[in-house]
Parts: C-alpha cells; sequence; structure tokens
C-alpha cells in the first residue's frame, strides 16, 4: 500500500510546488491561500490523469497536422479548466495558461528526475572531481 502512495505524494508535491513557482514567475497566475494550491495540483494531477488523454483522442488528427504542438493547447486547456473548477485559484487567461503549462512541465520534468530518481544511465553525478552525465 506504501509502495504505491509515496510515488503518488511525490507527483502531487512536484506538481504543487511547480504550480506555485508558476504563480511567482507569471502574473497572471495566482493563489488565495495554500488551501487552493494544494486542491489545484491534487486537480490537475486527475485532470492529467483522466480529461487530458480523452482531449488528445479527440483531437488526434489536428494534434498529428501540428506534428505534435496541439498537445501544447491542450495542456494549457487542462490548467484553464483546473483554475475554473478550483475556488482561489486565479488565470488570467490563455496565454498566461500556455506559457505556465510549459514552464510547469519543464520544471516537472527536472524535479522529477532528482526526487524520483531518473533512470541510472541519465544521472548526473555529484561531488568532487566529478564531472558531466554518466
Amino acid at each position: 500500500m506504501l509502495a504505491n502512495l509515496t510515488p503518488f505524494l511525490l507527483h502531487w508535491a512536484i506538481t504543487a510546488f511547480g504550480l506555485w513557482v508558476a504563480s511567482h514567475v507569471f502574473k497572471g497566475l495566482r493563489f488565495e491561500g495554500g488551501g487552493a494550491l494544494v486542491v489545484a495540483a491534487l486537480l490537475l494531477g486527475l485532470a492529467n490523469a483522466v480529461v487530458r488523454p480523452l482531449l488528445v483522442l479527440l483531437t488526434l488528427p489536428l494534434t498529428l497536422l501540428t506534428f505534435g504542438l496541439f498537445l501544447l493547447v491542450i495542456n494549457a486547456l487542462v490548467l484553464m479548466l483546473v483554475a475554473a473548477l478550483v475556488r482561489g485559484f486565479h488565470l488570467d487567461g490563455f496565454w498566461t495558461a500556455f506559457w505556465a503549462s510549459i514552464f510547469m512541465s519543464l520544471l516537472s520534468l527536472v524535479l522529477g528526475a532528482f526526487v524520483l530518481g531518473g533512470t541510472p544511465e541519465y544521472k548526473i553525478r555529484t561531488g568532487p572531481g566529478l564531472r558531466g552525465w554518466v
């Protein structure tokens, strides 16, 4: 049971941290309190697991036509959906959601690689005298 709970909590924390950092980077994205941030992170994870795959499937021709770039629009729309559902989470418009979703994806990718360990062939060696990627 705990083996499944730990990765879930780590992903939730990474998503919450990404939302928090994005709220400081983008002035059009803000939270009224910590509760809204935590609920938004949980709902964003749920929306990415349930709603996003449905949107990807429904817009597959458009996604293929744009060589996958339409997925960036889907990410922004999912973020806007979460902002519409969570009281205390404000998002000023599509372009703020677009750039914030790209920023959060990259931040989550980097944090996930460090926190969740990544794969052994891509770990960064840290320590005196060690340089570069393994």
